[in-house]
């Protein structure tokens, strides 16, 4: 077999144990996510709610010297900067997939592609229905998000009801409505514009393409431009979090060290160890075999690839860290209005119906008419009972739905009531949609 392809086959096969890796963490993390909406909707509602708020308010500062000093309030620093760090796992993620992933071809992408289409487009519809013409009208992305985390959380419960392919279709829709919800965010919910900003962060970012383009592999000069990219971003009156997304693309996927040449310089390495004493002296002994193997660890280090590298060490801080404290920082919302309040009003049927009713319909209905067009095919275990539980689920919108809510509105009324909506959709979502799979069996071949 031609050396390329064996080195290519290799990076793909530790491409996708990263992205089981992700799928693990990913279903814990749901389950984390969970408990930690219910310690925010407890602090929310307890007699700690006042200083729970307040503390969200504190202003939290990072100075370089004393002529500089940065603050933002704790929930700034949440929104704004570990937010951030979300979208560029994010990013990552959705580079992978595009690489060797469910993204990665036109018939792999093509189902979760139009289901995530219309998982977004008729949701928006729905909202616009019932709040044209009235205040409420800039919420509109607000039920077009699916929430990846609690998603593949819920449907982890289920365990082995739930086929394998079911969890890769639900990923590859998440990302895709990851994509379309950044979009959304940069195009529709950025503030007044500052072009000294925007234009350092175009400078910053097309340094960072420029430094992939001629084979900077080291991701310290990535970070720190990534960090003065996030910066730039944060005073140009574009969410900071788009720096994430951006970042992302920039980071190398080729490694410093290619299998071949990792190959070659391992055997070397290891004859050079044979010509050591191994027999009766061991590393803490022998300098030579020290060095030798620093030497064997330092090219296995330079022969994973940048962007895999970066993903791993962070997606466990994202899973297990951001996204819960995101949630105990934007969910603790007061439960003071009742699901009658919520229903009578356009804003709160608006959202409630657009994630509970608009992604299940949009996700089904646009991949039923891909496969019948023919430009998408659904897989063989699959049913269509299948994509409408998962549909459900995906109308579990929390994290970015709320996000979306803190950009949409300043009046903090509009705003407890829209997260109020979400939370009750993302409720309903969950029960029909794990009711709905329970109850769906898994096809065969032969049927």
């Amino acid at each position: 077999m031609d050396q390329s392809v064996k080195n290519n086959q290799s990076t793909i096969a530790y491409i996708r144990q990263t992205a089981r890796k992700f799928l693990d963490r990913e279903t814990t993390g749901g389950l984390l996510l969970i408990a930690a909406t219910i310690i925010a909707l407890v602090l929310g509602n307890s007699q700690w709610a006042d200083a729970y708020h307040h503390y969200l308010k504190d202003e939290f500062l990072f100075g370089l010297s004393e002529h500089f000093t940065f603050g933002l309030t704790i929930e700034e620093w949440i929104n704004d900067g570990l937010m951030a760090i979300f979208f560029l796992v994010a990013g990552m993620e959705l580079k992978r997939e595009i690489l060797v992933g469910e993204l990665s071809s036109f018939k792999k992408a093509s189902m979760p592609l139009l289901g995530a289409l219309g998982g977004m487009v008729v949701p928006a519809l729905i909202f616009v229905s019932f709040n044209s013409g009235t205040e409420n009208i800039n919420g509109w992305g607000i039920p077009m998000a699916t929430d990846i985390a609690y998603s593949l959380g819920i449907i982890g419960l289920l365990g082995k009801r739930v086929p394998a392919q079911l969890k890769i279709f639900l990923v590859a829709l998440a990302i895709a409505d990851d994509l379309g919800a950044i979009l959304v965010i940069a195009l529709f919910y950025s503030n007044e514009l500052s072009g000294l900003y925007l234009g350092s962060a175009a400078s910053i970012f097309i340094l960072l393409m420029l430094c992939n383009r001629f084979g900077v592999k080291n991701l310290l000069w990535y970070i720190l431009g990534g960090v003065a990219l996030w910066y730039c971003f944060l005073n140009s009156g574009v969410h900071p979090t788009i720096a994430g997304v951006l970042f992302a693309i920039t980071i190398p996927v080729k490694p410093k060290l290619d299998s071949k040449l990792l190959k070659e310089r391992t055997v070397r390495n290891v004859a050079e160890l044979e010509k050591t004493d191994i027999d009766t002296r061991d590393p803490m002994q022998d300098i030579r075999q020290r060095k030798i193997l620093k030497a064997i660890k330092k090219d296995t280090e330079n022969s994973r690839p940048p962007l895999l590298k970066l993903e791993n060490a962070l997606i466990d801080f994202n899973a297990f860290f951001i996204i819960p404290i995101f949630a105990i920082a934007n969910a603790g919302v007061r439960l003071d209005v009742s699901f009658l309040e919520v229903v009578s009003g356009s804003l709160g049927l608006g959202v409630l119906l657009g994630l509970a009713v608009g992604k299940v319909l949009g996700i089904s209905l646009f991949s039923f008419i891909g496969e019948k067009l023919g430009i998408a095919e659904l897989h063989f275990s699959l049913r269509w009972r299948h994509i409408i539980g998962m549909g459900m689920i995906a109308g579990i919108g929390f994290t970015m739905s709320l996000f979306i809510t803190n950009l949409a509105f300043s009046d903090p009324e509009l705003v407890k009531v829209s997260k109020i909506s979400i939370l009750i959709a993302s409720l309903i979502a969950a029960l029909v949609g794990i009711t709905t799979l329970l109850f769906t069996k898994p096809k065969t071949k032969i049927e």
